[in-house]
């Protein structure tokens, strides 16, 4: 696996795309690229070269937290990504309730109404993820290691 620092230019892109798409200002964080699609985000006093240092003796797949996928359409956070940068999030949310809530956490795309494109996904404040809009559908994208797996029980009997 590569591990690639992303330029400040490249940052700026990043941020510009974020910017537009859910209303992200500013990215504090040291991005890496791992592989060609994975983003990571890192927070801690390592410098650069540190980094490169330790990667020389060990692997260091697990330095930084998964902040984003970029894909065909463009980049999507990850629901980490969505965590670190809750509170900047402003644009294309959709707040979901208790019953789509539990039907979103156990993997299933939603039928909501909403132009196409990416939104961040809300329940109770906290972010749940991102999910693509076809217009009619609002697409899944829980990884089924984070979905539950206990069914849903119906209340009523």
């Amino acid at each position: 696996m590569t591990l690639r620092f992303i330029k400040s230019s490249e940052k700026k892109e990043i941020l510009a795309e974020l910017n537009e798409k859910f209303g992200i200002t500013e990215i504090p964080y040291l991005l890496i690229e791992w592989g060609k699609e994975r983003i990571k985000a890192f927070s801690g006093s390592l410098s650069k070269e540190e980094i490169m240092e330790i990667g020389q003796l060990a692997r260091i797949e697990g330095i930084g937290i998964s902040f984003a996928k970029k894909e065909l359409g463009g980049l999507r956070p990850s629901m980490e990504g969505l965590q670190l940068l809750s509170k900047q999030i402003t644009k294309n949310i959709i707040d979901v309730d208790e019953a789509q809530y539990n039907l979103w956490m156990r993997g299933h795309s939603l039928e909501i109404a909403k132009p196409s494109g990416l939104y961040a996904i809300r329940y109770n404040g906290d972010f749940l993820g991102c999910a693509k809009s076809n217009g009619t559908t609002i697409f899944n994208y829980v990884p089924k290691e984070r979905r539950l797996k206990k069914p849903q029980t119906n209340p009523i009997t």
